[in-house]
């Protein structure tokens, strides 16, 4: 089954995650198909904490695809910011 969930990268203590799309069988940070974006949860000031494109998330999810539930909470919370022009 394929799935869209978060991959850890960053430094100790300073998290950062891509929002990929995977075969639930491989590991965490291990091989993936495509990625949808990022998710930076120590963003501040002007940085961009949260960035995915939709338009691909929508094409995986018509696929089949399943989020986790941690992504669902994300695109929620993308959809409801208003996007740069």
């Amino acid at each position: 089954m394929v799935r869209i969930r978060l991959s850890r990268a960053g430094a100790s203590k300073r998290p950062f995650y891509h929002i990929v799309v995977t075969d639930r069988r491989n590991r965490r940070d291990g091989a993936y198909i495509e990625r949808l974006g990022f998710f930076n949860p120590i963003a501040t000031g002007t940085e961009t904490g949260l960035k995915i494109d939709l338009e691909r998330t929508e094409y995986w999810m018509s696929h089949g695809a399943q989020a986790s539930d941690r992504v669902t909470s994300l695109i929620k919370q993308y959809r409801g910011t208003p996007q740069p022009a």
